[in-house]
């Protein structure tokens, strides 16, 4: 069976399966469905039948399988806009098409495949995780990318108001128990083709946790899950804490956040120099 009548079937059987409300994750396609807390029915195949033989999908095409990342429980603009959650169409222009430069930005930087981006305040206090969510958001909007959040900021629990379902477990609890799995720690948003993954609830030991081989086992099979993902670190506050330090081995990108009068030149030329410019992308000013 040649590729194109493979591809063609295998598309065909997504849709039907989609059609049923069964669509499942194929192992090349790795898709993040079930996701923690929602039931999903135990898949029947993982292979493509075709021609009285099976067949593994062989091709990867975002628009197929980005579009099985689930979402359940969308937000819808007027929730969007009271959360201050970016969203194609929004009034304020100015903010949509800033975000949308710094996407840009931090692409062409990256280059082709996926990546990781690290944001951290440099203000005295935690408050940053509304900027790295619509970081996230900003990517999540081409319809050709995924975006996952992973916070990392244990010092606050900001995020579980800007996601539409109930969270739990998060990075702290799998990097500290190693019979979780990945699936049960990830969460939709509310927000198409972004996921997240919440702090976790161990902030005392997360220095330790962070520092763990089992957290860089975590990274990079969350980097492995799509080809054309971005991935945003939120993490606590440079100033204020170690981990932002331990967290940006993860990282290929840097952005700082500086809070409006907060930040001297000479705080942001000392932080930049703590890393070095190699990952240093660029500053954003928060009101």
């Amino acid at each position: 069976m040649d590729d194109n009548k493979l591809y063609n079937a295998l598309l065909k059987s997504q849709d039907e399966r989609r059609d049923r409300g069964e669509a499942k994750s194929e192992e090349n396609f790795r898709k993040e469905r079930p996701y923690a807390g929602i039931e999903r029915n135990k898949p029947t195949m993982n292979r493509l039948e075709a021609d009285g033989r099976r067949y593994p999908p062989t091709l990867y095409d975002s628009s197929v399988s980005l579009a099985l990342i689930g979402n359940p429980t969308p937000w819808s603009r007027e929730q969007l806009r009271e959360r201050k959650i970016i969203y194609s169409g929004m009034a304020d222009k100015e903010v949509m098409d800033a975000y949308r430069e710094l996407r840009i930005q931090l692409r062409n930087r990256a280059g082709e495949g996926n990546f990781t981006v690290m944001f951290s305040s440099l203000g005295n206090n935690s408050g940053g995780l509304l900027t790295a969510y619509n970081l996230a958001a900003s990517f999540a909007l081409d319809s050709h990318t995924s975006a996952l959040l992973v916070d990392c900021d244990t010092h606050n629990n900001e995020l579980a108001g800007l996601v539409s379902c109930r969270m739990n477990a998060g990075v702290t609890d799998f990097v500290g128990d190693r019979s979780m799995d990945i699936k049960s720690i990830l969460y939709p948003s509310g927000v198409e083709r972004l996921s997240v993954i919440p702090a976790g609830t161990q902030a005392s030991s997360a220095v330790e946790l962070f520092s763990s081989v089992r957290m860089r086992e975590l990274i990079t099979e969350l980097k492995a899950r799509y080809p054309d993902r971005c991935i945003v670190l939120n993490a606590p506050p440079l100033r204020e804490n170690t981990e932002a330090r331990i967290l940006e081995r993860f990282a290929d990108q840097i952005i700082f956040g500086v809070p409006f009068g907060e930040v001297t030149g000479e705080v942001i030329a000392d932080s930049v120099d703590t890393f070095g410019s190699d990952k240093f992308s660029g500053l954003i000013f928060q009101e």
